[in-house]
């Protein structure tokens, strides 16, 4: 267990806290005037590795080979020169911090960040963090590596769980959920939607299929994966019969045999380590997965409910109207799929940088 300290004064600036991964959809942005939860769990932090927010400098205005040195492989729009190594932790978690009314940034529902630390020590004044809450992203505070330290503290860290018990024991991320908006002149509302953590976990793990597929079709099970990545690749990937092939595997799931290409398979929440198999399928590419997001690919959730006899059990869908489903097809978060992308060496290949161009110059709105 943790807590975070001004290193200025001293002052302790959080309640304790305990390290875990950093989400994959950290740095998402999510559709238009969406009001996003928080990010975090309370009690937890994770430290973002990459720098985050400005300033900003262009692709153009970087020194040659810099790029490479930060793992980023592709070009991008603009590379941030803030320092990296930020914690991000649940709002509710800050102690002894007073925002700084001048650093609201371009926000038009809360702030964005985009003036740099935006919260102050309130024992000595220096700025320590960045508070973000503005529509479209979701809710944390970014405490600056630069600013403030970890001290270890007296506590009952939460041991890590092994595979077994996270397969039998995990929360699963539902592939629906209401999305809410923030108030307008007719109040505030909601619509449901396909998951946003879904969308930036599927952007997250298309980059890694495009990276194994070696630029050849590759096929992934049929039914709930195939909705989620089938007509991606199918769209980027040369079109004939799939060479490589995809399966699910993980704690509790089959052993995959040595003919699989790539694997489908979960990442550990509290340590951020990818499950690996032993035995013939060790080799295969695996592809990271939110354990959330795959627990549910193990098992869906069936989308309509059953009739019951007798009294209706605690966990039996009542007669209430049912949520509308999504009218569009699945798309996976474009942010996410690029921020992967250019990040992982295979993007330097000519075929998966020209893919990588093609969407840049205009994603498609039937896959992004």
């Amino acid at each position: 267990m943790f807590v975070f300290v001004c290193a200025g004064c001293g002052a302790e600036l959080t309640t304790p806290l305990s390290q875990v991964s950093l989400p994959v959809h950290a740095r998402q942005k999510y559709g238009n005037g969406a009001q996003l939860p928080v990010l975090m769990g309370s009690g937890t932090f994770a430290v973002d590795p990459d720098p985050w927010g400005g300033p900003w400098r262009m692709w153009g205005e970087n020194d040659p080979g810099e790029a490479g040195a930060r793992g980023i492989y592709a070009p991008v729009y603009a590379l941030s020169d803030s320092t990296p190594g930020a914690s991000v932790i649940a709002p509710g978690d800050i102690r002894g911090t007073r925002l700084i009314p001048e650093k609201r940034g371009g926000a038009c529902c809360g702030l964005d960040g985009a003036d740099g630390p935006n919260m102050a020590c309130a024992a000595c004044d220096l700025p320590v963090a960045t508070r973000v809450d503005d529509c479209s992203l979701w809710q944390a505070v970014r405490l600056s590596s630069d600013a403030v330290h970890r001290v270890p503290v007296d506590g009952f860290p939460a041991a890590a769980l092994s595979w077994a018990e996270l397969a039998e024991k995990g929360e699963k991320t539902p592939l629906f959920e209401p999305i809410a908006t923030w108030g307008g002149r007719l109040g505030s509302n909601h619509y449901w939607s396909w998951s946003p953590q879904w969308e930036a976990a599927a952007g997250h793990a298309l980059a890694h299929l495009l990276a194994a597929s070696q630029g050849q079709p590759v096929q992934v099970p049929g039914g709930l994966i195939a909705d989620v990545f089938q007509r991606a690749l199918d769209a980027l990937l040369p079109a004939g019969t799939p060479t490589r092939r995809a399966v699910l595997a993980g704690p509790g799931r089959p052993a995959p045999d040595a003919s699989v290409d790539i694997l489908l398979v979960p990442v550990h929440p509290q340590t951020g380590q990818t499950w690996t198999p032993a035995g013939p399928a060790a080799s295969a590419y695996p592809v990271p997965l939110p354990l959330g997001v795959w627990l549910w690919l193990v098992s869906p959730q069936p989308y309509l409910p059953f009739p019951a006899s007798g009294r209706i059990p605690h966990d039996v869908l009542r007669d209430d109207p049912l949520p509308l489903l999504p009218n569009s097809l699945f798309r996976a978060d474009w942010g996410t799929f690029q921020h992967t992308l250019v990040r992982l060496p295979a993007v330097r290949s000519p075929w998966l940088r020209t893919i990588l161009e093609n969407l840049s110059q205009g994603t498609p709105a039937d896959l992004f």
